[in-house]
């Protein structure tokens, strides 16, 4: 079993006295559903599911009057065979976005309190347009991830008090003995182009090959597109695929400032902004906002017409350049333009799965780019990414005009230290 942080969260939620129904979200196939039919085994009594995708029954328990009696009463008309105990009983409302009065519900399940109620989705952007009544303040939302790089680590049977060993290295600001170093790095390559969805985790872990790993992650990207042919609105289908589609040009280009032009010569944000957005909700995706200015907070200097997209899973990334991209990052080959960017996407996987907020800096001139600002003690540091071990001319202009307290320059290399220049490995990003 893949053992995932976001267990600590959901216990903590459970202990929680007066709790308002837990919303789970994320994208397809990060294992909503796995991970809470396993939280069920190891902390409830009881465990009800329902499938509003698989099971048009369960949707019927909704249908009528949605006082938490009246839901109570049907569930235990189609799950007659389980005793619902008061407090030690969780049920599951699974795929909720395809049940509008469920989705309502929550609501009063929530006043109720008799039992623990989860309730998940991979397209919560589409439930909103589908739901009379959100029940505002009756929920509390988690968004759900695919594997990080130190549970990859995990397994691939990598015990916690090594990575701990590693993550000295980092607190000290010492260099990492080379032996130990270029294996993080071979673990790290082999994230990137496995990435983090259980089905590719597991396909890994059982057999060593990447084919079998890159049929897997083609059946994901082939159940992306069937959900946005099945839940985009009829305006947005094309736009929200070819918008999802163009991330692997985005990337090699640079990443700049996403470009619709990429893929339609008149392209213009008024016209695929509201796809961005499904992709967003849709767990896809990720926007990188620019901020005009590196203060704290950041939120008040963002500037949301200018963003980079990056990929929430770096291995579907990776597999959507294709198969051969694979041995490339493997046998640490890869060259020309698509490096960086298929890099920086790696720090913002790593990053958003650490809930952290995504924004970057661009002079008003236009030559100097951080490509991430990272917040800690209400001051603002700065993140730049470097594929390889060259110059960091961008970030040497920032620290001399800014003076921050100190700057992170993820390589290939190991760690070092100029002044205010902290060089450290790309697989350190995760002890951020």
């Amino acid at each position: 079993m893949l053992k995932r942080k976001i267990t600590n969260s959901l216990l903590e939620w459970k202990n929680t006295k007066n709790k308002k129904c837990l919303l789970l979200v994320g994208a397809r196939q990060v294992g909503k559903t796995f991970i809470v039919r396993e939280f069920a085994k190891q902390h409830y009594e009881r465990y009800i599911e329902l499938n509003f995708l698989l099971n048009e029954d369960h949707k019927s328990i909704f249908q009528g009057n949605l006082t938490a009696n009246a839901i109570y009463k049907q569930l235990s008309l189609q799950f007659y065979d389980i005793e619902f105990i008061p407090g030690k009983t969780l049920i599951l409302l699974d795929e909720i976005q395809e049940c509008g009065p469920a989705r309502t519900a929550l609501k009063s399940l929530a006043e109720d309190n008799r039992y623990d109620v989860i309730a998940s989705s991979s397209m919560l952007g589409v439930a909103y347009k589908q739901t009379a009544s959100i029940a505002v303040g009756y929920e509390t939302t988690l968004e759900m991830f695919s594997l990080d790089f130190e549970e990859f680590l995990w397994a691939k049977g990598m015990l916690p008090d090594r990575i701990q060993t590693v993550k000295e290295y980092f607190d000290k600001r010492e260099q990492v003995p080379e032996q130990i170093n270029n294996r993080m790095l071979e673990h790290m390559r082999e994230y990137m182009v496995v990435g983090g969805m259980p089905a590719a985790v597991n396909a890994f872990i059982e057999t060593s090959n990447f084919a079998i790993v890159h049929k897997a992650q083609v059946e994901i990207l082939q159940g992306y597109t069937a959900d946005i042919a099945k839940y985009a609105p009829t305006t947005e289908r094309i736009k929200s695929r070819d918008c999802y589609l163009s991330i692997p040009e985005q990337l090699a280009k640079g990443n700049k400032k996403f470009q619709y032009v990429l893929f339609d010569k008149d392209g213009k944000s008024r016209k695929y902004a509201s796809s961005l957005d499904w992709l967003r909700d849709a767990g896809l995706i990720k926007m990188c906002t620019n901020v005009s200015t590196p203060s704290f907070p950041l939120v008040s200097y963002k500037q949301s017409n200018y963003f980079k997209v990056y990929g929430t899973d770096i291995g579907i990334i990776i597999a959507m350049f294709g198969f051969e991209m694979k041995a490339a990052i493997i046998n640490n080959t890869l060259k020309g333009p698509a490096k960086g960017g298929i890099y920086e996407n790696l720090i913002a996987d790593i990053l958003l799965k650490k809930y952290l907020p995504l924004d970057y800096y661009k002079s008003s001139e236009g030559y100097q780019e951080i490509e991430f600002l990272y917040t800690k003690d209400e001051s603002i540091i700065p993140i730049e990414v470097k594929a390889g071990n060259s110059a960091s001319h961008s970030l040497d202009k920032f620290i001399q005009q800014f003076k921050p307290n100190f700057a992170y320059k993820f390589i290939t290399g190991n760690v070092g230290q100029v002044d205010a220049k902290l060089t450290m490995p790309l697989y350190m990003a995760m002890f951020l």
